[in-house]
């Protein structure tokens, strides 16, 4: 159940009908004049309650707490040196798969910020398919990621692979990213979700949207609401030209359903270079509220993904096509 509370609601009323749900036994999670609680379908208030209530909404979907039922105004996220969802905002997150070297990231994150890019990306820790594959380089990658993102005035978002590494992500971080195998590790979902760092949260390569956005309720539910939601793709009948196929459709779909920023990466929905640009293209003008980005100068020896990475100039190409995109649609409105 949700409820709504009028701008003006007696503050001592509202407290009171807080601590009656409570005690019913049941969760309250209030954000500014939202109320949720998940266990109570119905609810009978007295008149002093219902002159602080504008809407009691009794049939609400799973994932409560990002649901425009609940939140009807989006969610933004404030950064350092960016500031993620919201009319108006578009943000671009740029570097490469992988933290290869102090001197590389470096000279990513030039390029990265260069094309537009406030956030700055890079894998220390790597889920690889093979065991055998360039794992990352741990902490060293940390500290080499955030020097280079605080040179160049960037903010960082790092894949957190594991619940043991939240703290340590922590301390080097603006953003953690929930990698698309991790959807759905719901231990690793409910400790980001004591944190108060922002977290992408990227859609399984099998997952639906209701799973999406029932995986990001274990981190709201766990305190943190600020999120955003990745589509990178999904594994479909045919991966013979595209490494997944990119669900475009999602983008308002999930904006529709849910205040989080939504948020596209068609390197990983594509696997291809010379696909990337033009999804882009389409991601941006899918409405999407901003895009991540790899990008390498030597993709062939690059330790991981090389194939989908964008060289320099190709990427200072698309991302000024991709800003004139959403200058043109800005102007729509």
């Amino acid at each position: 159940m949700i409820i709504q509370l009028k701008a003006n609601a007696d503050e001592q009323i509202v407290t009171g009908l807080i601590a009656r749900l409570k005690a019913t036994p049941a969760t309250v999670i209030r954000i500014k004049n939202h109320l949720a609680i998940p266990e109570v379908k119905t609810v009978e208030l007295s008149a002093a309650e219902a002159s602080a209530v504008a809407e009691v909404i009794e049939k609400t979907p799973a994932a409560v707490l990002g649901s425009r039922l609940f939140q009807p105004e989006d969610t933004i996220i404030k950064l350092p040196h960016s500031i993620v969802g919201g009319k108006g905002n578009f943000t671009m997150m740029a570097g490469p798969c992988s933290v290869e070297s102090e001197a590389h990231v470096r000279k990513m994150a030039k390029v990265a910020k260069a094309g537009g890019a406030t956030i700055l990306r890079g894998g220390a820790y790597k889920p690889r398919t093979s065991p055998y594959s360039f794992q990352g380089l741990g902490e060293a990658g940390l500290k080499y990621l955030r020097e280079a993102a605080d040179e160049f005035g960037m903010d960082v978002i790092t894949e957190v692979m594991d619940e043991d590494h939240v703290d340590l992500i922590a301390r080097y971080t603006d953003v953690f990213q929930i990698g698309a195998r991790n959807m759905q590790n719901f231990s690793l979902l409910k400790a980001v979700g004591k944190t108060n760092v922002p977290v992408a949260l990227k859609r399984g390569m099998a997952g639906s949207i209701d799973d999406l956005l029932n995986a990001s309720e274990y981190i709201a539910a766990g305190g943190n609401h600020q999120i955003m939601l990745l589509e990178r793709g999904i594994r479909t009948f045919d991966n013979k030209y595209t490494r997944n196929t990119f669900d475009l459709a999602a983008v308002p779909v999930l904006q529709k359903l849910s205040h989080y920023p939504v948020i596209v990466d068609p390197s990983h929905a594509v696997g291809e270079w010379d696909l990337v640009t033009p999804m882009a293209h389409a991601g941006v003008a899918s409405g999407a509220s901003g895009m991540i980005v790899e990008i390498h100068d030597d993709p062939e020896h690059a330790f991981s993904d090389g194939p989908q990475a964008l060289k320099p100039d190709t990427y200072m190409k698309m991302t000024e096509q991709v800003f004139a995109i959403r200058k043109l649609m800005d102007s729509w409105e």
